[in-house]
């Protein structure tokens, strides 16, 4: 059965503690099955290479404040009991394995083993270099990023030594709850888009996590995806598609609003996707505090 999800306030000037803690537990109530955030740090007013790699484009308004995103998943643990908990999606490029690692599986305990990781590959080049790291070089470290988190998420001793990263033997605790495969890890979910972050998602992903495609889009590309995975002997992967109320600005991009993402729901559930997850950070309607908090009860009508 596909869930929904959805994204908590995290962008712009109306989020608060009260906001977030509010909007979290009124979705859990009301039968939303997840709850995500993303992750950016620094807002450049002109980026190199344009917003989300579209040459001149600049990032939306609220993009100027941004709530980080493990420290809201920490909250969001000790705040709910049953939705799953989401990255959709850390940059991989803007962290450093080993004490991501370790943050991570503190959130898998905290939250008693609710939680998913989604890594994407990142559009930014000044949040890298503000991060210490090379942009044009993030796909290379992306291999290597993972190798990193599952070693330090495996058995002790960890230990590993690479052209990105070195890991002297160490132990490396807490391990995260959950263990897929008897395996001590949450769930990978890939936002990878580019010809090499697809076959990376065959690869090394549980599942894939594309944002603003439309459903039937998606449904396409996965197939494609699964035929690879089963001639590696690996299962079909996950689908949880990210889709939104209100797209960030971009001339002439239609906008779905809540007819549209019904639409897109009904497309999503007759190809058996895991999830679907609805960004509401770019609704232009959400001009308060009072108007984030109405959000779930507005969406309620996608889980009938």
């Amino acid at each position: 059965m596909t869930g929904v999800g959805l994204c908590v306030p995290q962008l712009g000037p109306h989020v608060s503690t009260d906001v977030v803690r509010s909007f979290a537990q009124r979705a859990e109530a009301l039968g939303f099955s997840s709850l995500w955030v993303q992750d950016h740090f620094l807002y450049v007013s002109n980026p190199e290479n344009g917003y989300g790699n579209f040459p001149g484009a600049t990032p939306p308004p609220e993009y100027v404040s941004v709530w980080q995103p493990l420290e809201l998943l920490g909250a969001l643990a000790a705040w709910t009991s049953t939705v799953t908990l989401g990255t959709s999606v850390l940059v991989a490029g803007i962290h450093w394995p080993v004490p991501l690692a370790a943050r991570l599986a503190t959130v898998d305990q905290l939250c008693n083993g609710r939680l998913v990781v989604g890594l994407g590959a990142g559009w930014s080049k000044e949040e890298h270099t503000a991060a210490g790291t090379d942009f044009h070089r993030r796909g290379a470290r992306m291999e290597e990023f993972l190798d990193v988190l599952e070693a330090c998420w495996g058995p002790d001793p960890v230990r590993h030594d690479g052209p990105f990263f070195t890991v002297p033997e160490s132990s490396m605790n807490p391990k995260p709850v959950q263990r897929p495969n008897g395996v001590h890890r949450p769930p990978l979910i890939s936002g990878l888009w580019s010809p090499a972050g697809l076959d990376r998602t065959v690869r090394r992903f549980d599942g894939w996590n594309p944002a603003g495609l439309p459903a039937a889009s998606v449904a396409d590309t996965v197939a494609g995806l699964d035929r690879r995975r089963a001639d590696l002997g690996l299962p079909p992967l996950s689908v949880w598609h990210r889709t939104f109320v209100s797209f960030p600005a971009r001339p002439g991009r239609a906008q779905p609003g809540v007819d549209g993402l019904r639409a897109d729901l009904d497309v999503a559930r007759a190809s058996g996707f895991r999830e679907v997850i609805v960004e509401c950070n770019f609704w232009e309607e959400l001009d308060s505090p009072a108007a984030w908090l109405e959000v779930p009860d507005r969406l309620a009508s996608l889980l009938r």
